[in-house]
């Protein structure tokens, strides 16, 4: 490959965005263009029997063109940033030993950068004890208490998570206690230089008009409970899987299990659903302001000039120019 006269790194293409705004079409898209595999940047994907809720391309619908971590553990299992990362390299390596283009898409910021720019998150040092306490706390006071901790030692983490996602809530307590700086400066001293990363990025995020943005969410949330979500969420309680589970913390799956057990009104159960979900993609938005590569792409601009997918090829073309071979006959 002629490019790698210069550098050396294998190329790696990210997509990102949020929630409901198109990524999965666009994937498909460029995936077929650049001769790519795709690697699901979505913390939910990679539970089994859960489908419906995180918006999860079934194997018909894939079009022929491989997809990596999806289904690949139990929803009852703690699946963490860390064997994301690992997962997700050794996928990369696989795909670009096949002369393939890798392709992460996603939402999940923290998952996606850690591979980006190679977290170490050992690094970063371990404290059980310390985590144990926190998680007691949470169980005592609430998880919006511990979630106050957080905000208080790093106000700009804790913007970026919800009180439920408990886990990282106490990750990043801990990163703090550990180290003694937030999770956010140690995110952004990663970030910061583009030549820290393993690989040659080209990071492209989507992004839209905000009203339009939540109207899709709500539409989509809409299409999920026509589809069975509800039914969904049912079955798996039904199967023994407890609602403390970090994968029935995922937004579609607290709320319903909360309806199931007679705690809200369906209609209420909807209305929180569809305000928690704008909220997330707001707070998914800005993440990916914080990633200094990222070169993103306005869907309404897009569609007045030559369209998203002649927009995003020409940044890809800018990033990996001399990568011919990527090119799908």
């Amino acid at each position: 490959m002629n490019s790698r006269d210069a550098d050396d790194r294998p190329p790696l293409l990210v997509l990102v965005g949020p929630t409901a705004i198109g990524k999965t079409a666009l994937s498909l898209e460029l995936a077929r263009r650049y001769n790519a595999e795709i690697i699901s940047g979505d913390s939910m994907q990679v539970y089994r029997r859960m489908n419906i809720g995180t918006a999860k391309l079934m194997p018909e619908e894939r079009e022929g063109i491989p997809h990596h971590l999806i289904d690949i553990c139990e929803p009852e299992h703690p699946f963490s940033v860390s064997e994301f990362q690992k997962l997700c390299t050794e996928a990369i390596r696989d795909i670009a030993s096949r002369g393939k283009l890798p392709m992460i898409v996603g939402g999940t910021g923290l998952y996606i950068e850690s591979v980006c720019y190679g977290f170490d998150f050992q690094e970063h040092g371990a404290d059980e004890a310390f985590r144990e306490e926190q998680r007691r706390y949470a169980a005592e006071h609430g998880n919006e208490a511990l979630h106050e901790k957080l905000a208080a030692v790093d106000p700009v983490t804790a913007a970026k998570l919800h009180a439920n996602d408990l886990g990282r809530v106490v990750r990043a307590l801990e990163i703090r206690h550990v180290t003694g700086q937030p999770l956010s400066e140690l995110q952004a001293g990663a970030r910061g230089d583009e030549k820290r990363s393993p690989y040659r990025l080209c990071i492209i995020g989507l992004t839209m008009d905000r009203a339009a943005l939540y109207r899709r969410v709500e539409q989509r949330i809409d299409a999920m409970l026509e589809a069975g979500l509800v039914a969904e969420v049912g079955s798996l309680l039904d199967s023994g899987v407890p609602r403390d589970a970090i994968s029935m913390r995922g937004l579609g799956y607290k709320e319903i299990a909360a309806y199931l057990a007679g705690e809200m009104t369906y209609e209420t159960a909807v209305d929180v659903l569809k305000r928690d979900t704008r909220h997330f993609a707001k707070r998914q938005l800005s993440w990916f302001r914080h990633m200094k590569a990222l070169e993103w792409v306005d869907i309404d601009d897009a569609a007045k000039n030559n369209g998203l997918f002649a927009a995003t090829c020409a940044i890809i073309a800018g990033k990996f120019p001399m990568d011919i071979e990527y090119i799908s006959s």
